[in-house]
């Protein structure tokens, strides 16, 4: 696993729970990924091969507009190393989860 990536999509709504419901269906995709994430309450972090999670980052927008967003923003973090692993979700949070 030579990459993570940490996505937090923003799509215009009209109110909260239209907002919940358009990120859900975000978060459903990445499920559906089969790639080891984590839901945090700003973004969802995932890990794998660089060049899917890119795939990956790009149809998290597409979802969100055709949930229905007009709009949609996000904002993404990218751990690469090429030639090795990078930290894993398991190693940088599970010690917090006990």
């Amino acid at each position: 696993m030579n990459a993570s990536v940490a996505i937090q999509t923003l799509p215009e709504t009209a109110n909260d729970e239209e907002l919940i419901r358009i990120v859900d269906e975000v978060i459903d995709y990445i499920k559906s990924t089969g790639l080891n994430y984590y839901v945090g309450p700003f973004e969802t972090a995932i890990e794998g091969d660089y060049d899917e999670l890119m795939d990956i980052v790009k149809e998290c927008q597409h979802i969100a507009v055709r949930a229905g967003a007009p709009s949609v923003a996000a904002y993404i973090k990218v751990s690469y190393k090429p030639e090795g692993d990078v930290l894993t979700i398991e190693k940088k949070v599970t010690k917090h989860h006990q």
